[in-house]
């Protein structure tokens, strides 16, 4: 069954399909915490600092209606792509800049709110990484960060030699181009956006 995708306003929708590949994170970087900072949406991050994700492949993220409010940021010249619903400020997740490499760290708040559960669309939570930049205490799953490694590595790599990297929803057809143009954050709005991470 297809996992419903949608920001908080309704405006962008589509799904996502579950996937053996896919694998539920929290990632408690400061890159993260400055993205929830500076789009100023609340519930992205909990009480320590961490963002949940799923790991996925572009492949399976389908958006089927208001793809016009997809918009994309960088906190730095070189940073992942960052993807967000400029209508409502709804993160949806987060990219590489190089779409040969076929990953999409879709972001819980627009896969929340809808029937089924994260876990039964996606399985339980396996990795938690990022904990040094935590804001509170947080354990680390040492063998659940392996085995999601392993896991993601595997989907990758089989999305690179079957040449399936090539469908992905956040680039151009056929091109290296994301399908906007990221905005990169100024020195001031990242200084701002770490300050308040």
């Amino acid at each position: 069954m297809n996992h419903p995708l949608r920001c908080r306003c309704g405006t962008l929708q589509g799904y996502v399909l579950p996937s053996a590949t896919a694998t539920r994170a929290v990632c408690y970087c400061k890159d993260c915490q400055a993205f929830a900072r500076f789009l100023g949406t609340a519930g992205v991050v909990d009480s320590c600092g961490g963002t949940e994700v799923v790991a996925s492949l572009p492949r399976h993220v389908h958006f089927i209606a208001g793809q016009e409010a997809l918009a994309c940021l960088s906190l730095s010249p070189r940073g992942i792509l960052r993807w967000y619903a400029d209508c409502c400020k709804t993160p949806i997740g987060n990219t590489p800049r190089n779409p040969k490499i076929a990953y999409v760290g879709l972001v819980h708040t627009c896969l929340e709110g809808h029937a089924p559960s994260l876990e039964s669309s996606f399985g339980p939570l396996r990795m938690v990484v990022n904990t040094k930049s935590a804001i509170g205490k947080v354990q680390s799953k040492p063998a659940g960060n392996l085995i999601g490694a392993l896991n993601l590595m595997r989907a990758l790599l089989g999305a690179r030699l079957s040449g399936s990297y090539r469908d992905n929803p956040f680039f151009l057809s056929g091109s290296d181009a994301p399908i906007r143009d990221p905005h990169v954050l100024s020195k001031a709005e990242r200084e701002q956006a770490y300050r308040a991470a």
